[in-house]
């Protein structure tokens, strides 16, 4: 395929389904990539939006990367992914990482359809199937401390997610006191139990209230405590690990291989319960995230301790194809980004498919379509 255009946009994100409730200026970057391919005569465009929690890309994507895409000639997503490359130097990944990325998504999205499969099979048949799965165990992600109410929004939330389907939840700690949080998690425990119930701290943490923390919550049988301090403040985490006996998850905000094995190396990881929660699109898109799970497996790692973030249908087409533990999902959080498709719903015992439909399947989902539909 030849790419003829790349479209893009930066647009508000809120981590609250309540259009009442202030982002807070969180963005994040849409794109439209179009091929030469013609399909019921229209062009085959991909579609691709930066994950959340890392703000838009637009300059990186204007100005350097959908330019080096434009001239790669006839591609495929693995050379386009080596021509956006071409020239970097090792290091830096705040925020180029995620730039590639978005386009990634969109490059995989439209060669999927042109293929005329859904992601997750396409996949499957570029990298092999040896480790795909039809479905996985999913969280319903979400639990942001609500700025009015929370003691009675927090339960209603909670409720919705278990009515919805969902057998995990996992909600932030971190934003305000730690007997406050500590009820938030009783307020989730008496819905799911507490075994089923994740906390992220969102990098809230330093050594001393990472501790105090910890000792807190060392009682409470958690599923995993998430993103304890800062992400390469490996020092501290080792502390807490070596206090805390739960599962820990880690490696959202790291975004390359080399970041992957310092984790591994100076974290305090145990590889028989944490949990590895890498962005599939913040580390360089797909070829990043699969060089992550290469090294990682390789230092003894299981596929099963990988449940990537992000909670929308890409990462679950990903985390399908390459047979991971779970998946995020965020079924109110960051609309129209998150959740399954229309209507879709996890099984009985909490689990979730990605769609049929050709590539990611954003066409199952209408409200996502009509913000993409602003692109042109």
């Amino acid at each position: 395929m030849r790419i003829v255009d790349i479209r893009e946009k930066s647009v508000d994100l809120s981590r609250y389904a309540d259009a009442s409730i202030p982002s807070g200026g969180l963005t994040t970057s849409i794109v439209a990539v179009v091929t030469d391919v013609v399909r019921h005569g229209k062009p085959v465009t991909g579609y691709g939006f930066a994950s959340v929690g890392r703000f838009a890309q637009g300059g990186l994507i204007r100005e350097r990367f959908a330019p080096r895409v434009m001239h790669a000639g006839d591609t495929n997503p693995l050379d386009a992914w080596t021509a956006m490359m071409a020239g970097e130097k090792p290091g830096g990944h705040g925020e180029r990482c995620v730039a590639v990325g978005t386009l990634d998504m969109a490059l995989w999205d439209a060669a999927a359809k042109i293929a005329d499969l859904p992601l997750h099979a396409h996949l499957a048949r570029e990298f092999g199937d040896a480790h795909a799965v039809a479905d996985l165990p999913a969280y319903a992600s979400g639990g942001y401390l609500y700025p009015q109410d929370d003691a009675s929004r927090l339960p209603r939330e909670m409720q919705a997610f278990a009515d919805t389907g969902y057998r995990r939840t996992k909600i932030k700690i971190g934003a305000t006191t730690l007997d406050r949080d500590l009820a938030r998690i009783d307020i989730a425990a008496r819905v799911f139990g507490a075994d089923a119930v994740a906390v992220d701290a969102m990098n809230a943490y330093d050594t001393d209230k990472a501790l105090t923390a910890a000792r807190a919550l060392a009682g409470h049988g958690l599923l995993w405590f998430e993103d304890v301090c800062d992400p390469l403040d490996f020092e501290t985490q080792s502390k807490v690990a070596a206090l805390y006996e739960g599962p820990i998850a880690a490696g959202e905000a790291l975004f390359s291989s080399a970041e992957a094995k310092l984790l591994d190396r100076h974290g305090g990881l145990r590889r028989d319960r944490d949990i590895l929660l890498f962005d599939p699109v913040h580390c360089y898109g797909l070829p990043g995230y699969i060089a992550i799970v290469i090294a990682m497996t390789e230092r003894g790692w299981p596929r099963a301790a990988f449940w990537p973030h992000g909670g929308h249908l890409f990462s679950l087409h990903v985390a399908s194809a390459l047979g991971l533990g779970g998946v995020e999902v965020n079924p109110t959080s960051f609309p129209p980004f998150g959740g399954l498709s229309d209507g879709a719903r996890p099984d009985s015992d909490g689990r979730v498919a990605p769609p049929d439909a050709p590539g990611i399947g954003f066409e199952t989902r209408a409200d996502l379509m009509r913000l993409f539909a602003t692109l042109g």
